[in-house]
């Protein structure tokens, strides 16, 4: 959507407004009478753009690369990934203010659960921050100072940091393989070992934890290893202003879109109670979305929810996380901006 700056002071010129709900794309599911939970979904105001606007498709994960938020958010951002893409890692390493040295590594660390030798839980029944920062303090304190650091993040999405090693492994995203065998979807490669000790050493710093013993008699799954992903070296690529000649802001909960902010030159819109999940604070994000448009020409809002339930292969809560989307973040920007060209 975008807006005439008339409406500010006179000034020339479009503002522009992007609302994203990451990961609402679906394949037609039986349990849904072969419709996408896009199709199902009561969405009247996404309903209303499609009416009265453009529609059209667009190709955001290139082909050879993984389908993953990292990549298709680059894209509608208007960088290419095969030239600008190194990892999820590094753009997550930005947003906690962790700077890489050169030649450093960084890794999305997952605290995960594994049942039985299968990887039951990608998030850890969504464990909190709080607990999560007590978890990596432990993990820290395990290893000997060098070249290896952890560094906690928010809720179960964490950061491990390397001086090179496991460049070149082969990592798979914990969410992928929900249900299989951990010891079947283990790093692989070059320079895995290290990789592997890790993992399977976290188990025995994790087991019989206090935090992880107060999570099982409260009925929540515990944190039994971490999980590393995504990394990659720190990336390089112009600002945003240096390629669209506007300015913008990016309003997300998440470190990966923040990062991919930040190394973009947008400056990063903090709202109270977005939490990246399905308890997010929708309307906050729509109405700081709003606010921002008054001293930027650009503004970015990204929506987690919807994908975590995907992750989680919960349906209805999928299809609850695009109703409140298309309710309280798009139906709210169309409320407040009545004027908007709807693109």
């Amino acid at each position: 959507m975008r807006w005439s700056e008339q409406q500010d002071g006179g000034m020339s010129g479009m503002k522009y407004l992007v609302l994203l709900g990451d990961g609402m794309a679906d394949v037609p599911l039986p349990k849904l009478g072969g419709k996408t939970p896009l199709e199902h979904a009561d969405i009247p105001n996404m309903d209303y753009i499609a009416k009265h606007g453009r529609c059209g498709l667009a190709r955001t994960v290139p082909d050879g690369m993984p389908a993953g938020s990292d990549i298709a958010n680059m894209s509608v951002l208007g960088y290419a990934p095969e030239k600008y893409y190194t990892g999820r890692g590094p753009l997550e390493a930005a947003s906690m203010g962790v700077t890489l040295a050169e030649g450093e590594i960084a890794f999305r660390c997952n605290l995960i659960t594994v049942a039985d030798g299968v990887i039951s839980d990608y998030s850890a029944g969504h464990i909190t921050s709080e607990e999560a920062s007590v978890l990596i303090e432990s993990i820290n304190d395990s290893l000997p100072e060098g070249l290896i650091r952890f560094h906690a993040g928010i809720s179960y999405r964490h950061l491990m940091v390397t001086d090179g090693i496991g460049a070149s492994a082969v990592c798979t995203p914990p969410h992928d393989v929900l249900g299989e065998p951990m010891e079947s979807h283990m790093p692989e490669g070059e320079d895995c070992e290290v990789l592997l000790d890790l993992i399977r050493g976290s188990a025995r710093v994790l087991k019989g934890h206090r935090v992880n013993e107060e999570r099982i008699r409260a009925g929540k799954n515990p944190a039994t290893h971490i999980w590393l992903w995504g990394q990659g070296r720190a990336p390089s690529f112009p600002s945003f202003k240096e390629m669209f000649g506007i300015t913008g802001a990016m309003i997300s909960a998440v470190d990966l879109l923040k990062g991919l902010a930040i190394y973009a030159g947008l400056d990063v819109i903090e709202v109270p109670g977005a939490t990246g999940y399905l308890d997010t604070n929708y309307a906050g994000k729509a109405d700081y979305a709003v606010k921002a448009l008054e001293d930027h020409d650009f503004v970015y809002v990204h929506v987690e929810a919807p994908d975590e339930a995907g992750h989680e292969g919960d349906v209805e809560a999928k299809v609850q996380a695009i109703e409140d989307f298309d309710e309280k973040v798009v139906g709210r920007v169309l409320d407040r901006c009545s004027d908007c060209v709807i693109m």
